[in-house]
């Protein structure tokens, strides 16, 4: 089974080692601590799916029309990414 990407949080911060954790077992984290459905995408397609945040922007505007910056998909993804870790 596919494991999941590290943390990839901006300079200063620690990354949390998810190598040993199972995508699904992230899935299931974020859809439980997570309680905005656009965060929960966001912060699937960053560690699921491994997208950059530019990729992440593209594919929220193509597939899903939500036109955000690459700046406020960085900042959910530090903050729902804190929450997540608190639980794995």
């Amino acid at each position: 089974m596919a494991k999941a990407k590290e943390s990839v949080s901006g300079e200063g911060t620690q990354k949390a080692d998810l190598s040993d954790v199972k995508n699904s077992d992230i899935a299931n984290a974020i859809d439980e601590y997570i309680h905005s459905s656009r965060d929960r995408l966001i912060l699937k397609l960053r560690l699921i799916d491994g997208l950059t945040y530019s990729q992440t922007v593209e594919y929220l505007y193509k597939h899903e029309n939500i036109i955000i910056s690459e700046r406020q998909v960085m900042r959910i993804v530090s903050k729902t990414e804190e929450v997540l870790f608190r639980h794995i």
